[in-house]
């Protein structure tokens, strides 16, 4: 991709996973409500996503956004998640769409959008190797908490600002990342492990790959895995190099 890739909420974890490896691949404009922490050689917005005018400068001339910025956490509270997670998201997709320069939407979604499939009768054989629960991408979302419900709401804006506005748009179901290791001692956060190379190379997938409308999960080659990551590959070509077994 030629154009450039503006990369929202630039100064967290995730962001910070994929600048590690991909920074010198894209031609990056960074978003964050934060001025860097370090200097960047890259075109840097500080900029709320609830400003849709300071959001439409970042995004207009991008080939490609990844959209990162939100409250992060899983306790968020409604207020929170409604501002920062759906209208924000609502602006960053309507900027894409009046810039009429974007054609990629990279989500980053969440394991909570789904995390009551994980019931009192799954656990905790699900987070088992041996165990064949899968979950693909087809199934209906089941958050598990109100930061959920607002990331299953992303998803569902981006269908429609896909099936309205033609924006091919990936949901990336992200897992536990983590750097250096996987969590010890803790069975669900090792079947949903996600590197910070895998992470960097999942979402350069995504900027390279051809789709429409998809959601997939970013996990790490896992023996313990209840996410299917089939999706993944066959779609984006996905080839995670890690695998939290290799660590027990």
């Amino acid at each position: 991709m030629d154009d450039p890739v503006l990369l929202t909420g630039a100064e967290g974890r995730v962001g910070s996973a994929i600048l590690a490896d991909l920074e010198s691949k894209y031609d990056w404009r960074l978003l964050d409500r934060e001025p860097p922490a370090e200097e960047s050689s890259s075109d840097f917005f500080v900029a709320d996503i609830t400003d849709y005018d300071a959001v439409y400068e970042a995004v207009d001339g991008a080939g490609a956004i990844i959209h990162l910025a939100g409250d992060p956490r899983p306790e968020a509270p409604w207020n929170s998640v409604l501002s920062n997670n759906i209208d924000g998201t609502h602006n960053i997709l309507q900027a894409a769409v009046d810039s009429e320069s974007v054609e990629k939407f990279v989500f980053a979604s969440s394991n909570h959008a789904v995390g009551n499939y994980e019931t009192d009768e799954r656990k905790p054989e699900l987070y088992r190797p041996h165990d064949g629960f899968r979950l693909d991408g087809n199934e209906l979302p089941r958050p598990s908490n109100l930061y959920g419900v607002s990331k299953a709401t992303g998803e569902v804006l981006g269908r429609y600002y896909h099936d309205e506005f033609g924006l091919s748009v990936a949901n990336v179901r992200i897992g536990n990342l983590t750097e250096g290791h996987p969590p010890k001692d803790y069975e669900r956060g090792q079947a949903m492990w996600l590197s910070y190379r895998d992470c960097a190379h999942l979402f350069d997938c995504c900027l390279q790959a051809d789709y429409d409308y998809e959601i997939i999960y970013g996990i790490s080659d896992n023996n313990r895995k209840y996410y299917s990551i089939d999706r993944a590959r066959e779609v984006f070509g996905y080839d995670p190099q890690d695998n939290s077994a290799h660590f027990d």
